[in-house]
């Protein structure tokens, strides 16, 4: 080696050792050490390593469990490699800073748990005191460092005494013993159990100094207190060894302990960010010179472009995001189009449906009205018929009263008389042939309801069936008479045998006929006479075999389905006189109604005189009445003043109070017309109401605030409709306690009571007006 090398290479070692003299050495030895700018080309070369020195790298850097910290290894490893060359004087002039720096040394320093016998190795400088090594060891064992008592070859050391003070020499070692004071709240325990450990705790480094020269350096294997993280490496390619990438040797930065054990809540998911780089490309190009010549025969002239100015720039700008503006509002536009568009198309859907409905309604109404007149089956078919003819007799006697004088209109009356007549008798004889078409159905409903057995709802909601021994009873008697109408003339001779058994177990003048009249329809089917002559004899006795289930004595079921009760005792009670029939009757054979006590004439009287005089159709009434009370029943489940009112009372706050005509638009139409509430928020009540056809129900329902939707004008007159009928409805005594006791007493000053003509002509009926 020449004098010049040897004199750079002293240079380097003295700048060397004064960057490590200025560095602070902590306990356990935690300096950063650079290795020098000749051994990091060398590491990046990687093809070009010591044998020695990557036994040092594979041994400290690729332990996944351990981080190994070798402090003062490559200074040491320098020192060698430099002392093998520098003459003697270099060392001499070396020796006075190593003195200087002796208590910067470390030491191996071995710590053996007592009792547990755990050995704990740590590099530490021999310049420090007993003390600072026990706050270094209570912060790795996690105890107070006033419990721990560390002793030398059974002696207690002193606090303020100093490894150097102890004979410890640089990079020596000592064995040392340590215990706790309070070892039942303080033992001590290694945080990671030595079997968990793979490497040493010190290993020997061989180092080689010259050619043929070798030093042998002790170096101290640090536990690590978390898993190394791996980044990377690279491979010898060969020698085969592969070297990783770590991270600086230093330990992290702990935190203070509190005496809580702590969890960490961080997830286990990688952060990726991803950024775009540009990489420099360098190029070069060759031109013609001196002793070089290059072809132009391939060269392009290239002329510049238009320049573009920054006002250009932008303007071009503006307008692109104009058109992309103008397409976009176009695209949004065009979506509310069609969603307007899909609205109308829902809307007129669903006028059309419901004008279907309506439509679909009328016809039904008709289909029913015109199947009612053609093919009558109750009552109010019947009274259709007879409304019918009264409105054809007076449209004829209104046109022959106006055309016709003297003999002339005597005979056309007398001839309009006479057709009348015959309608009438022609309806009565239908009501005949229809109530014997119904008789049977009649006596089947009767007998089904005495034989039905006894039902209850329990508390779980479930409905329950029994059967007492007199609704058994009534089902035989009732499977009796109706095999005596449906079985075959082989298998009637069995019934009636069953039947002359069963009636003789009661003896009386009743089944004594009973049993005359059985035996005489055997005798007669044994001499071979025909069915049709013993028709009549067989519905005497299906007469007096209903007779017999009829008696309670016989049938105690039917008890409760008789109109007169059997105990004379009950008569007295709920008995009311007839002033039509001039029969006292049931309160059952009265019609009941809101506006009286209690009616003057019993039901058939009612329907006679309807008959005979004014011939009034209340089908329609009815149909009003059954709707308003299955609206106002989905509405409010305890509404009581639409089921307190009767057909007649409705008539009259139809036809004299809102003048059979709806509010709106004057529509005439009774089956169209249907009664809703005035203010939604208030139960309906005759004082709360108003009539309008089933098209205009629909628009007032979305009505939230009648007094802002309707004008004065209008809101007066139906507030006038609503006086009358309280006016009206206060004096019966079932309404009365449902109206504002103010305004009741208000209304006796406000209104009083005037005649007023109904639209029939026939009769009048007492109806309140406003005074003026």
């Amino acid at each position: 080696m020449s004098e010049e090398q040897r004199e750079n290479e002293e240079q380097q070692v003295k700048e060397d050792k004064e960057e490590d003299t200025d560095t602070n050495l902590q306990p356990g030895g935690d300096a950063e050490e650079q290795p020098p700018e000749d051994d990091r080309e060398q590491g990046r070369n990687g093809e070009e390593l010591h044998a020695g020195r990557s036994t040092i790298g594979e041994s400290s850097l690729t332990s996944p469990d351990s981080r190994y910290k070798c402090p003062n290894v490559l200074e040491t490893v320098e020192e060698a490699e430099t002392q093998a060359d520098l003459p003697n004087d270099a060392e001499r002039l070396r020796e006075p800073r190593g003195r200087e720096n002796v208590g910067n040394s470390t030491a191996t320093v071995k710590v053996v748990l007592v009792p547990e016998g755990h050995v704990m190795t740590a590099a530490f400088a021999i310049g420090l005191s007993i003390q600072e090594l026990k706050v270094h060891l209570a912060a790795e064992l996690r105890v107070p460092a006033e419990v721990l008592q560390i002793s030398l070859d059974g002696r207690v050391v002193e606090e303020q005494q100093s490894l150097m003070e102890l004979g410890v020499q640089p990079h020596g070692s000592i064995r040392m013993e340590m215990s706790s004071t309070d070892p039942t709240t303080h033992p001590l325990r290694p945080l990671r159990p030595p079997e968990h450990d793979n490497m040493p705790d010190v290993i020997t480094v061989r180092v080689q100094t010259d050619e043929d020269v070798f030093q042998e350096v002790v170096v101290e294997i640090e536990r690590p207190p978390q898993q190394k993280a791996y980044l990377g490496g690279y491979r010898h390619r060969l020698t085969g060894v592969q070297y990783h990438h770590a991270a600086v040797q230093t330990l992290p930065k702990r935190r203070p302990d509190r005496g809580v054990e702590v969890f960490s809540r961080n997830t286990q998911t990688v952060k990726l960010k991803s950024q775009a780089q540009q990489c420099p490309v360098n190029a070069s190009s060759q031109m013609t010179g001196i002793g070089c010549y290059v072809s132009c025969m391939n060269d392009k002239l290239v002329s510049p472009g238009g320049y573009i100015t920054a006002d250009e720039y932008h303007d071009t700008r503006l307008n692109a995001v104009i058109i992309l503006q103008s397409f976009a509002r176009r695209w949004l536009a065009r979506q509310e189009v069609n969603r307007l568009r899909r609205d109308r198309d829902r809307r007129l859907a669903w006028l059309e449906l419901q004008e279907t409905r309506r439509r679909e309604e009328k016809e039904e109404q008709l289909r029913d009205r015109r199947q009612r007149w053609m093919s009558p089956q109750r009552r109010e078919d019947f009274n259709l018929l007879y409304h019918a003819l009264e409105k054809w007799r007076c449209e004829e006697e209104e046109q022959i009263n106006s055309s016709l004088r003297g003999a002339e209109r005597k005979a056309a009356l007398c001839s309009l008389l006479e057709q009348e007549t015959q309608l009438i008798a022609a309806i009565g004889h239908h009501r005949i042939a229809v109530q014997d078409n119904n008789y049977d159905k009649t006596v089947r409903n009767f007998l089904d309801k005495s034989a039905a057995p006894h039902q209850w709802r329990a508390a779980d909601g479930r409905l329950i069936e029994m059967d007492s021994p007199h609704t058994i009873r009534a089902r035989e008697l009732r499977d009796l008479y109706l095999s005596l109408s449906t079985v075959s003339q082989e298998q009637r001779l069995h019934v009636l045998m069953t039947l002359k058994h069963t009636v003789k177990e009661h003896k009386c003048q009743l089944t004594q006929d009973m049993v005359d009249l059985i035996d005489r329809e055997v005798d007669l089917m044994t001499r071979g006479v025909k069915a049709a002559s013993l028709e009549g004899l067989r519905r005497r006795i299906s007469t007096l075999f209903l007779q017999y289930i009829k008696t309670p004595a016989f049938n105690p079921e039917v008890a409760k389905l008789l109109k007169v009760p059997q105990n004379p005792s009950q008569l007295k009670n709920n008995m009311f006189l007839c002033r039509g029939c001039h029969r006292y009757l049931h309160s059952a054979d009265f019609k009941p109604s809101a506006s009286a006590e209690r009616q003057s004439r019993c039901r058939d009287c009612t329907r006679l005189d309807n008959i005979a005089r004014s011939r009034d159709d209340f089908s329609c009434y009815k149909n009003i009445l059954r709707r308003l009370r299955a609206d106002e029943l989905r509405l409010n489940q305890e509404a009581k003043i639409p089921f307190l009112l009767q057909v007649e009372d409705l008539r009259y706050l139809v036809d004299v109070v809102w003048a059979s005509r709806s509010a709106l638009h004057a529509s005439r139409d009774l089956y169209n017309l249907v009664f809703v509430r005035w203010e939604h928020r208030k139960d309906w009540s005759p004082w709360n109401c108003i009539l309008l056809s089933k098209e205009e129900t629909s628009a007032h329902l979305e009505v939230e605030d009648v007094h802002k939707a309707y004008d004065a004008t209008f809101i007066h007159r139906i507030e006038h409709k609503h006086t009358l009928a309280r006016r009206h409805f206060s004096q019966m005594a079932v309404m009365a306690k449902y109206l504002d006791p103010q305004l009741s007493a208000a209304l006796g000053n406000h209104l009083v009571s005037k005649p007023v003509t109904m639209a029939t002509g026939k009769r009048t009926i007492d109806t309140p007006r406003a005074a003026h």
